[in-house]
């Protein structure tokens, strides 16, 4: 008795479910797109640019500074004595060592910094999105974007109306 019951509330739980399934309205978004789209993204990003010009500068300084000691080394390498010769030879390795310590540095801060500035964005668009799935009754939205989805139902593309959302045109 406990299986037949068990059995008939399986069947009724997956009759619902699909019966769900198959009215909730899905919607679709190129959520990248928006993000691009957004007069904030182009305020980060030239804060970006600046952020890795002076990196860039920093590296650039270090460069120079190394190319100039290798070259004075190599100049007058052959009238130094041994003791003479390898603490330059030890400077020189310190010193790249040093760039490369910062070229890693670098890369990270600037990881790092490229979130800190998306954040804010990408919450705002998130936000957005779940503002237009709770008023036009969406179940799902997909982010078209990131090219997970290999095959969905026909969808609606929601992009206008988070776009009017964001205040965007």
């Amino acid at each position: 008795m406990k299986r037949i019951l068990s059995i008939i509330l399986i069947s009724i739980t997956t009759c619902v479910g699909t019966s769900v399934a198959q009215h909730s309205k899905l919607g679709h978004v190129d959520a990248e797109k928006l993000i691009f789209m957004l007069p904030e993204t182009k305020v980060a990003d030239s804060t970006m640019q600046k952020f890795k010009a002076s990196l860039d500068s920093q590296y650039k300084v270090m460069m120079t500074e190394l190319q100039t000691k290798y070259s004075e080394y190599k100049a007058s390498e052959a009238t130094m004595a041994d003791p003479v010769k390898q603490v330059k030879a030890k400077e020189l390795e310190d010193l790249e060592s040093r760039i490369v310590r910062f070229q890693e540095d670098a890369e990270a801060s600037v990881q790092k910094r490229q979130q800190e500035l998306l954040a804010p964005i990408t919450s705002k668009v998130e936000e957005a999105i779940k503002a237009v799935a709770k008023e036009k009754g969406y179940a799902y939205i997909f982010n078209m974007s990131q090219g997970v989805i290999l095959y969905a139902q026909e969808s609606d593309d929601v992009t206008p109306l988070i776009k009017t959302k964001l205040g965007l045109k």
